[in-house]
């Protein structure tokens, strides 16, 4: 049967390599026992002292969650409040239940579902939780569903599309839809209905609610009431002011709490100059104040809005007066608009480049009398500003900031109508490609809090050639960071964009151009795209040769990307001359024990086995794996795969137990250090099975190649080749069991798939019909099987598998 090749990096941040990743790795391997905490809340911003209750909404939301496994829904236009009632109830919660858990989800997107996640798991101190391929919502799910921990309410807030109804792309297009850990099916089976927990969800769309809750638990969330408008109005105000000019004010405002908060912050920020009556004068000379900012009816912009005109207006007056007030404050806000809205880090905004720029201009003028705490306290002035505002809102801890939909995007079209939207976009582009690193594994972290960001940076390609490069350079690192996440769907999508925006900028030989071509070349290769593959790396090569010279790092690297590819088409001997050649270069230049190294002789010995060289393999792996325990230690998920490399020696020269013996190791130390369901855990397990099946033991086989399965379709979807493999696999289990008529509709299932996905001359499409034939011919279905032995022998000769020229 046809087996996948296992792809991984090399250690160079330059660019990518086919192989094992020998670079630094900080594995936990195992977690001190930690004692959880006593339940409390992860709600990150504090309770508005200035809260209207209205009427009763609060017991209507009680009354309705209150019911075991109930799940409820605050549904109601931009700016009505939805999410300060939420915030409002998960305080009282806390005060009349302290033994209840209250989790804040961010739900605005996929990535910050996830996020959020792994601040409940780390928060209640979920063992597990810090593997590197730990599926963080599984971990959380189960201990949601575990009564012991105790009653719960979890709050999504701005669940505003329908991606949590939805299974993740993996079924669709072979990736977890920018997920770390997020198997195959819709994120909200992830969400248990249990009589301890309840989940409160707020959303601007009816049909996203219904698609989650039912009918009889949806709440709408209205403007306010006179009343209650005319209550927040004087908190806000904090002085008394005259009933008729505040109801005229509150109906002019359309009774929405986020425009009277915005007014009523202008007007207590500029008294006595600025008073309720003259406010109100403002609002009637912007006649036409809906066009004024967005243009014309016509423009798409303007089908984004939902709330009432008097949003819009309160924003403007606002932002039209910070920026004459404090011009700083006004551009803070405008960097901020391009970062997705939830979860804008403090030291993105710190180190923007106005701040520095703020501070280079007090040293300039005022001869060096600037500081750079004059310059902090400049940017928290800012801050202040625009909390004050309204305009943004900060976290309990005053490190993350969010910025309300409507904001985000009025002050876009104020930027795009004044010109100014490029300006701030390049500078967005400059301050994230600056902070977002390589995607190594020490970076994880930083890199999953920054993501989001990049994300929404696809969509906000800048114009200048200088920006281009920075735009390039941080989807590049994207695309590495996401292949390292198993995020195929993201990383195919910006490591595209970064080649061709290279390519366009650069040049087709530049270096940076170089590594993107690499990195799709690997796409083509995961998706079994051989001949594509093969024509990329080769291209790199030439070029790599003409440009760099033949012992550069990146040629070899190159080099060892299409040895590679050789190899998973079956073409050992031209696999084995290129890795040969690297192997020997990198020990000439970096020496015996360097990373690049190793991973040159990892390769080796995969060609070799592909050759049926047991004994040459087994010579260098042993001595492999010598080198690894030295050099990166015994559970570096490097050693672990040499382990395996070995086992897989001993298997095919028919030492069955010491092949399991050291396969039954691997697979328990895989599990801990990368986690059930990492690819190179599954692979072990496969190998494990293969095993047992040579000794005959085909019933532990076939369970543990349907664990397999049952992972890699979740986690790759239906048609990855690995998927595909593992298929085939169960089908010759079921051959040997003499069970012919399961055999075959699995074969001919894959069959089918091969040749739809790869084409008739792919090696897994050719292998399967082998398979097939030798099915039919056990069946006695003589001319079946001819016809299809046929087509392979024909195929086979046709296929020459030419260098990509």
């Amino acid at each position: 049967m046809i087996m996948a090749s296992t792809i991984s990096f090399g250690t160079s941040n330059s660019g990518f390599q086919v192989g094992s990743n020998f670079g630094s790795i900080n594995i936990q391997t195992w977690e001190e026992l930690e004692i959880p905490p006593k339940p409390l809340s992860t709600v990150p911003f504090a309770s508005d002292t200035d809260f209207i209750d209205r009427g009763m909404l609060l017991e209507e939301i009680h009354r309705k969650s209150s019911i075991p496994g109930s799940r409820t829904a605050l549904v109601g236009l931009g700016g009505v409040g939805k999410s300060k009632v939420a915030i409002e109830y998960s305080y009282r919660i806390r005060e009349n239940s302290p033994e209840t858990w209250v989790f804040w989800i961010h739900a605005s997107n996929a990535t910050r579902f996830e996020q959020s996640f792994q601040t409940i798991a780390e928060t209640v101190k979920i063992p597990g939780r810090r593997d590197r391929k730990a599926n963080i919502f599984r971990l959380v799910s189960h201990w949601l569903q575990d009564n012991r921990c105790g009653n719960w309410v979890l709050i999504m807030d701005n669940v505003d599309d329908d991606f949590l109804c939805k299974p993740p792309l993996a079924s669709r297009e072979g990736a977890p839809d920018g997920l770390n850990c997020a198997p195959g099916q819709p994120l909200l089976s992830f969400l248990p209905q249990v009589p301890h927990g309840s989940i409160i969800l707020t959303t601007r769309s009816k049909q996203v609610a219904l698609s989650i809750v039912d009918s009889s638990n949806l709440i709408q969330v209205e403007p306010m009431g006179r009343s209650n408008a005319l209550a927040l109005l004087q908190k806000k105000l904090g002085t008394q002011t005259n009933q008729q000019e505040a109801l005229l004010l509150i109906e002019a405002l359309d009774f929405m709490p986020l425009a009277i908060v915005q007014a009523t912050t202008y007007i207590r920020s500029r008294a006595p100059r600025c008073s309720v009556a003259q406010y109100l004068i403002q609002l009637q000379k912007s006649d036409n104040r809906k066009i004024r900012l967005l243009g014309y009816d016509a423009d798409p912009l303007y089908r984004d809005w939902e709330a009432s005109n008097s949003i819009l207006t309160t924003w403007q007056i606002s932002f039209n007066h910070i920026r004459k007030i404090r011009p700083s404050a006004a551009d803070l806000l405008s960097l901020m608009s391009f970062f997705d809205r939830q979860g804008i880090a403090e030291n993105l905004l710190q180190d923007s480049p106005q701040k520095f720029d703020r501070f280079k201009h007090i040293n300039d003028e005022n001869e060096g009398s600037g500081t750079e705490s004059e310059a902090n306290n400049d940017f928290e002035d800012d801050i202040k500003t625009l909390t004050d505002y309204s305009f943004i809102s900060i976290s309990q801890h005053g490190t993350l900031f969010e910025m309300h939909r409507l904001v985000q995007l009025a002050t876009h079209r104020w930027l795009k109508i004044h010109g100014k939207k490029e300006h701030w976009k390049q500078r967005f582009t400059k301050v994230l490609s600056a902070e977002f690193p390589t995607g190594e594994y020490e970076h994880w972290v930083l890199c999953q809090s920054l993501f989001p960001h990049v994300k929404l940076a696809m969509s906000q390609r800048p114009d200048s050639e200088a920006s281009l490069r920075e735009w390039a350079a941080l989807l590049h690192n994207g695309a590495m960071y996401a292949w390292r996440k198993g995020n195929m769907v993201d990383m195919k999508e910006m490591a595209t964009r970064a080649m061709e925006t290279r390519e366009h900028v650069l040049g087709p030989e530049h270096e940076d151009t170089i590594a993107s071509i690499s990195v799709v070349g690997l796409v083509y290769l995961d998706r079994g795209q051989l001949q594509e593959a093969e024509t990329l790396h080769f291209q790199v090569l030439e070029t790599c040769k003409k440009v760099l010279g033949a012992e550069h790092p990146r040629t070899l690297t190159s080099m060892a990307n299409l040895g590679s590819t050789y190899e998973t088409q079956g073409r050992f001997q031209e696999a084995e001359a290129l890795h040969s050649q690297v192997l020997e270069t990198r020990k000439k230049l970096l020496g015996t024990e360097h990373l690049d190294t190793l991973t040159s002789m990892s390769r080796l010995v995969s060609t070799y086995q592909g050759q049926g060289r047991w004994q040459d393999a087994e010579i260098m792996s042993t001595q492999l794996l010598k080198i690894s325990r030295k050099v990166v230690g015994e559970e570096h998920p490097d050693t672990l795969s040499n382990m395996a490399k070995i086992a897989m020696i001993y298997q095919d020269q028919g030492r069955f137990q010491e092949a399991e013996t050291l396969q039954l190791e691997v697979v328990e130390a895989q599990k801990k250090v990368l986690g059930l369901e990492h690819p190179r855990t599954l692979t072990s397990i496969g190998s494990l099975a293969s095993t047992y099946g040579k000794q005959g033991r085909l019933k532990e086989t076939e369970k543990l190649q349907l664990q397999v399965l049952e992972s890699r379709k979740r986690l790759l979807g239906a048609e990855h080749l690995d998927t595909l493999t593992t298929t085939a696999n169960i089908a010759t289990t079921y051959w040997r069991q003499d069970r012919f008529q399961e055999a075959k509709a699995l074969q001919t299932q894959v069959l089918m798939t091969c040749k739809r996905t790869l084409g008739l001359e792919h090696p897994a499409t050719l292998a399967n019909m082998a398979n097939l034939a030798s099915t039919c011919w056990k069946q006695g279905l003589l001319k079946e099987a001819e016809k299809l032995q046929s087509q392979v022998l024909e195929i086979s000769k046709s296929v020459s598998w030419p260098r990509a020229s």
